[in-house]
């Protein structure tokens, strides 16, 4: 790889965008344990390794860009979440986050169950074996062969999104003899996001069923109403990237006070509560997410004192951790191309990805980390902007990181925390081809996700 500096650029003194940190990090060599799978270190030649791998070594037998997912990092996540819920609890793996066929072993073998939400999700979770009763059925707009593929396949449960649901679950559940275990999404006025929540007007959204307007109280009235159905509890979600339970507190109160509804109205305390997902990893130093037993514990008392308010008994819990588990195992590595140093600005550092691979940067406005891990650099660091190769001025990876001011063309370079959504929502734009996903584990590295080929394109193209 060539180390030659391109001409000097803008330095931390350059410009910012208003909140973000102001200063360079105090060592560019270190790696954040928040934010880097629980394998990587920096061996004292300079070069990064995960598993015990070099990803010098890793780039050259895999190529670039590819995600390395660390298995250890994610079945450790795994049994985190199950210990600190327990057996009196479910924790729900949502597979929209990052699902493969090995993936989907894993969690089964860790003792985690697995949300869906498409066909594509429930053929991939079958074909890996996944005890069917153990796989719930997500979704705002399910068609009839898909609810009637679900209920054959013996999925655990299915969450009702509307009231169209409600008729078309239970239909097809009568033409095939079965009752179908259920839950129904509300909605219930609040919308969490980080460390903010704002309780109001929040129903205005796709998903799920008001509990303000009388909607909920309805949809339950509904589900009771047929025998083909049997309704186990409801089922709310509240944002994603969230850092504290505050959020959480007051969906739970509105859910239980449904609940006292149902009691009150139908005579039936329905046993289950599903309290979703969304809750936040680290991207960036600056973000702090809570572990999983802190979560359960926090749950768990909000809930209890809830019903305990309503005279209610303590349904199960149910959580759905994507993000939370898979997002901090991976990294994606990426080769430099060019360097542009734009004079009073910043540094545009050019990588053989992009948006393809990465597209929360442009849809989210998300923010990552990036380091040099192919070597060490005690060079001045060097204000950068990291993007790709496609033909879109937002084609960004990082929109603002540090980097060494020496940084050149063949260096490699790995932005941590891309195990959530980022393969899941990998496109073909401008015939990208789709990275591998490489899990590696004890000195050892597989693909479990392979690399596209023009092949692979050109046969859906039929001419």
């Amino acid at each position: 790889m060539s180390r030659s500096a391109h001409p000097a650029g803008p330095r931390h003194g350059d410009v910012l965008p208003e909140s973000h940190y102001t200063a360079p990090p105090a060592d560019l060599n270190a790696l954040d344990e928040k934010v880097w799978s629980r394998t990587v270190r920096r061996g004292d030649d300079g070069v990064v390794t995960v598993a015990g791998l070099e990803v010098t070594k890793l780039a050259e037998e895999f190529g670039t860009p590819a995600y390395f997912l660390d298995e250890t990092d994610f079945r450790e996540r795994c049994r985190a979440w199950a210990h600190a819920f327990g057996s009196d609890a479910d924790v729900f793996y949502a597979g929209k986050a990052f699902l493969s066929k090995a993936v989907v072993r894993w969690l089964k073998e860790e003792g985690l169950n697995l949300d869906v939400c498409s066909a594509g999700e429930l053929s991939t979770a079958l074909a890996a074996e996944m005890p069917a009763d153990r796989i719930a059925y997500h979704g705002n707009n399910k068609s009839v062969p898909e609810i009637r593929r679900a209920i054959e396949a013996g999925v655990g449960r299915i969450v009702l999104d509307s009231f169209q649901e409600i008729a078309r679950v239970a239909h097809v559940a009568r033409e095939l003899g079965v009752r179908q275990r259920v839950q129904i999404r509300v909605t219930v006025g609040v919308e969490a996001h980080t460390h903010e929540f704002i309780a109001t007007a929040h129903e205005d959204q796709k998903f799920g069923i008001a509990v303000a307007d009388g909607q909920a109280a309805e949809a339950v009235r509904r589900a009771l109403g047929h025998d083909s159905l049997e309704l186990i509890g409801v089922h709310s979600h509240i944002g994603s990237q969230i850092f504290d339970t505050a959020g959480f507190e007051v969906s739970a109160r509105r859910v239980v006070q449904l609940l006292a509804a149902v009691r009150d109205e139908h005579g039936v305390e329905l046993p289950e509560i599903d309290l979703g997902g969304g809750l936040g990893i680290a991207y960036t130093p600056e973000d702090d997410p809570r572990e999983p037993h802190e979560i359960a514990k926090s749950l768990r008392e909000i809930v209890t004192r809830e019903c305990e308010s309503a005279g209610l008994a303590v349904p199960r819990i149910s959580v759905e951790p994507g993000r939370a588990i898979v997002g901090p195992t991976a990294f994606t590595l990426y080769e430099v191309g060019t360097i542009k140093p734009l004079e009073g600005l910043r540094t545009y550092v050019s990588v053989d990805g992009g948006m393809s691979d990465n597209i929360r940067t442009a849809l989210y406005d998300a923010e990552y980390s990036v380091a040099l891990v192919s070597r060490a650099s005690d060079a001045d660091p060097m204000l950068s902007r990291v993007v790709g190769k496609h033909c879109e001025s937002g084609d960004i990876v990082v929109r603002d990181a540090f980097l060494p001011a020496d940084l050149a063309p063949g260096d490699l370079v790995a932005v941590p925390a891309t195990g959530a959504y980022c393969r899941s929502m990998a496109s073909n734009y401008n015939h990208a081809l789709r990275p591998p996903v490489v899990a590696v584990r004890d000195g050892a590295a597989r693909v479990i996700v392979r690399r596209e080929t023009e092949e692979d394109l050109l046969r859906l193209d039929l001419g």
